[in-house]
């Protein structure tokens, strides 16, 4: 059998319903070993994770190493790429004021660290603070903001990880214009893009031509769908416009859904025209809004990439 040139790994938002309501797969190890044995047998080969979840690690399982046994355990390979969630504040960790730089940085030289135990492809990053704290968006800001990225790039590469850019739509650097100014001041062995097809699709961009346009950077992908682009000032709302814009109660579907956005047939098109192997995350945050279903979701999903997608590029 011949190699896949893709894998599939899935980004754990995950809820199950419980008898009081939504349970975090987090809450117990029963409840983490049912998450796993889910995403497992559906055909993912992998799980992504958040940054904030290090101390669920810690705390339970003795540490990020721990809990890859237990979801190697499982039968999945291991944790591809953690999500870099930072709580950004003018006052003191922005990436265009210069003067909060340091505290970036050390909060990187650490974070890493905490990492070291395993192997990770991918740190994703939200590169620019809220819309609202960054505008008006300016070419020194997205100077300023290269400027830190490159330099915690250095400090990620040193570990042997990526630093890779994640572009939401209520972030400071979220339209075309920006998006390639800030790339033209990065430096491509560093910085890396990060494509979430719905993301890009809610900001009014096209994700295929975004990413033709800067394959020989991107380091991987979440693939998700919505059914609604951001307008007036949907991208503009505290503190996250995912939950407070006012025009959409349910931002993001898996793929497949009816009414979907994203071109997933053009995407994987281009990901096989450009040569791109290695991990494709599946992503749904928040899918149980509006009567979803993260279980349901994640299989229509895993249905999706095996039975379209993987008969384009596999």
């Amino acid at each position: 059998m011949s190699e896949r040139k893709i894998k599939w790994s899935y980004m754990d938002h995950w809820r199950s319903n419980g008898p009081s309501g939504p349970v975090d797969q987090w809450h117990s190890h029963k409840t983490m070993s049912a998450f796993l044995k889910q995403v497992k047998a559906v055909g993912f080969d992998a799980i992504d994770t958040f940054d904030f979840r290090i101390w669920q690690m810690y705390g339970d399982y003795g540490g990020p190493a721990k809990y890859q046994e237990m979801v190697q355990d499982h039968g999945l390979e291991r944790i591809v790429n953690t999500f870099h969630a930072a709580d950004y504040d003018p006052r003191n960790y922005a990436p265009h004021i210069p003067e909060t730089h340091e505290n970036i940085l050390e909060d990187f030289r650490v974070t890493m660290g905490r990492w070291s135990e395993i192997e990770l492809d991918n740190i994703i990053v939200m590169p620019a603070t809220l819309y609202y704290d960054m505008e008006p968006i300016t070419e020194d800001k997205l100077k300023h903001t290269a400027e830190l990225w490159n330099k915690v790039g250095e400090i990620t590469a040193g570990y042997g990880v990526r630093l890779t850019c994640h572009h939401e739509f209520f972030c400071g650097i979220q339209s075309e214009p920006d998006i390639d100014t800030f790339y033209s001041y990065t430096d491509p062995e560093v910085v890396s893009l990060f494509v979430d097809t719905a993301q890009h699709c809610i900001a009014g961009l096209d994700p295929v031509a975004l990413y033709n346009r800067h394959a020989h950077r991107v380091s991987g992908f979440h693939f998700k769908d919505t059914h609604n682009r951001a307008t007036g000032d949907d991208h503009r709302h505290r503190p996250d416009s995912e939950i407070m814009a006012p025009t959409t109660g349910k931002w993001f579907y898996e793929m497949g859904t009816d009414q979907g956005l994203v071109d997933f047939r053009a995407t994987m098109t281009a990901v096989r025209d450009n040569g791109y192997t290695g991990w494709i995350s599946v992503e749904h945050d928040k899918a149980n809004k509006e009567g979803g279903d993260y279980s349901e979701s994640t299989a229509i999903s895993r249905w999706y990439a095996k039975n379209v997608l993987e008969e384009i590029y596999r």
